[in-house]
């Protein structure tokens, strides 16, 4: 029977832990390596002593961009991507989207510069609340677009030098 179909390869088999694989191959490395996942969001805000367009009610569909490095697993993960999505829609997103953000955010001009460091502070904290579950993740960067063009972004080695 022809194993071939419009030029891809059907898999007869699975491969198996244990059998085709040992528990111990799973980690390839010990290296640090970096995971990203983006999140976008809807949110309404202005700007306070300035002098443009932006002073008036408006809104944003942002996007996040979460970059966060760790070693990996015996299985060989570093943090699974769903575990970032969870921190993203249970502890940060309720604070911003469809939300008027000079009301939900702390005390501050709802500039792209102040969310941003916001944003990588509330992931910072809930990565370290989590550090027995990830060996030696840290957020290294988190990129706040407020359109698709300009974005503003915290890094860690920035946000360490305080």
């Amino acid at each position: 029977m022809e194993n071939n179909i419009f030029g891809f390869r059907i898999v007869e088999g699975l491969q198996k832990i244990d059998k085709d694989i040992e528990r111990n191959q799973l980690k390839y490395h010990n290296k640090r390596v970096l995971v990203s996942k983006e999140f976008t969001f809807d949110a309404a805000h202005h700007l306070h002593c300035y002098d443009g367009k932006c002073k008036n009610l408006h809104g944003h569909t942002y996007k996040v961009v979460f970059g966060i490095s760790g070693f990996v697993n015996d299985i060989g993960l570093a943090i699974d991507f769903g575990d970032i999505k969870d921190i993203w829609k249970e502890e940060i997103e309720i604070f911003l989207d469809h939300r008027y953000l000079n009301e939900t955010l702390p005390k501050m001009n709802t500039t792209a510069e102040n969310m941003v460091v916001w944003i990588y502070e509330k992931m910072k904290e809930s990565i370290q609340q989590r550090q027995e579950q990830y060996n030696g993740a840290r957020v290294e960067f988190v990129r706040l677009y407020e359109t698709p063009t300009s974005y503003a972004e915290a890094k860690r080695e920035w946000m360490e030098l305080e």
